[in-house]
């Protein structure tokens, strides 16, 4: 049988840091609060003039080098963003071409914060069923742009970053199943509710950015992730103890710590970066998993769980060996 395995992790935050402490001047809220309700203690903001394909091109070069894989030598190329550079061509389109690649398949995948677990569920199959060898998988975002800076709800939670990983065909491990789901009739409770198809000129005069009902996404996500983690399990013949690591969607600590009780996991084998960057959507699970590689907490041979829910609804895990 053959599998797609990761062979190389890689990340990138923008170097501007932006604080609670930042925030606390900006809209009506404080550290504490930030803190106590989400975990979130900074996040990394793109300057101007910076885009998601060169947030996306730094973290794939990353994964590149630590996989010894040439960027020629993909035949397969998926970026999830919901903040692309264009209207067209896609984000992996521009990336592509930084990369210097010529002719293999690229495209964008857009599940929000789903997006990187759909873009893996995506690639793993190109990689199983023969027709990539060699794929890379990016989610990548600059979130700052389509949020409201004076909604204190939402703009002290999010923000910009891109992860990446390689994915090689392999006889022995890899990935050993992914989950995708969705249900549209929860749209309402995150989004942003005005679009191209509606018009660009209405769209910039109502400034549309990131609206979210809170407690409402807190309930269906602990609910969903719970629910997505017991498919994945009985779907493998495993139990909660066969897994190593949980690698969360960093959305917010209460988000991740009720998941890892689901899983009976204890925090300390619970991969949680969320603090450093907040919730930087498609990007947060390869940051995070980057994160855990290269400071030797995951190893060679470990069974990890890769679970995220986002706007849609959508949301997804994948099962894997590293």
């Amino acid at each position: 049988m053959t599998y797609a395995r990761i062979t190389g992790t890689g990340g990138y935050l923008p170097e501007k840091v932006l604080t609670n402490y930042d925030l606390e001047k900006i809209v009506d809220t404080t550290d504490q609060w930030i803190r106590e309700r989400t975990g979130i203690e900074k996040r990394h903001v793109a300057i101007d003039g910076q885009m998601t394909v060169d947030l996306a091109e730094r973290a794939a070069r990353h994964a590149l080098d630590m996989a010894g894989v040439k960027p020629e030598d993909l035949d397969l190329i998926i970026v999830a963003t919901t903040t692309p550079d264009r209207i067209f061509p896609s984000t992996a389109c521009l990336l592509q071409s930084r990369l210097d690649n010529h002719g293999c398949a690229a495209f964008d995948v857009q599940a929000v914060c789903t997006g990187f677990v759909y873009a893996l569920g995506v690639a793993e199959k190109f990689v199983k069923t023969g027709a990539a060898k060699k794929a890379l998988v990016v989610g990548a975002e600059t979130l700052s742009r389509i949020l409201n800076w004076e909604d204190r709800t939402t703009c002290v939670l999010f923000g910009d970053g891109a992860g990446a990983v390689v994915l090689e065909a392999d006889n022995e491990t890899g990935i050993l199943s992914t989950h995708l789901h969705a249900d549209g009739d929860y749209e309402a409770l995150l989004r942003v509710p005005y679009g191209i198809s509606q018009g660009m000129d209405q769209m910039t005069a109502l400034n549309s950015k990131i609206e979210m009902r809170g407690n409402e996404v807190f309930k269906m996500a602990v609910n969903t992730l719970g629910r997505i983690v017991d498919e994945t399990l009985e779907a493998n013949n495993l139990q909660k103890s066969d897994i190593d690591w949980l690698v969360p969607h960093q959305a917010n600590v209460r988000i991740i710590s009720a998941t890892a009780r689901k899983l009976k996991m204890p925090m300390d084998r619970v991969i949680m970066t969320v603090r450093e960057h907040g919730n930087t959507s498609a990007a947060s699970v390869p940051l995070a998993l980057d994160v855990a590689v290269r400071d030797g907490r995951i190893k060679k041979g470990e069974m990890l769980l890769l679970e995220a829910f986002g706007g849609g609804f959508t949301w997804g895990s994948a099962l894997l060996r590293f």
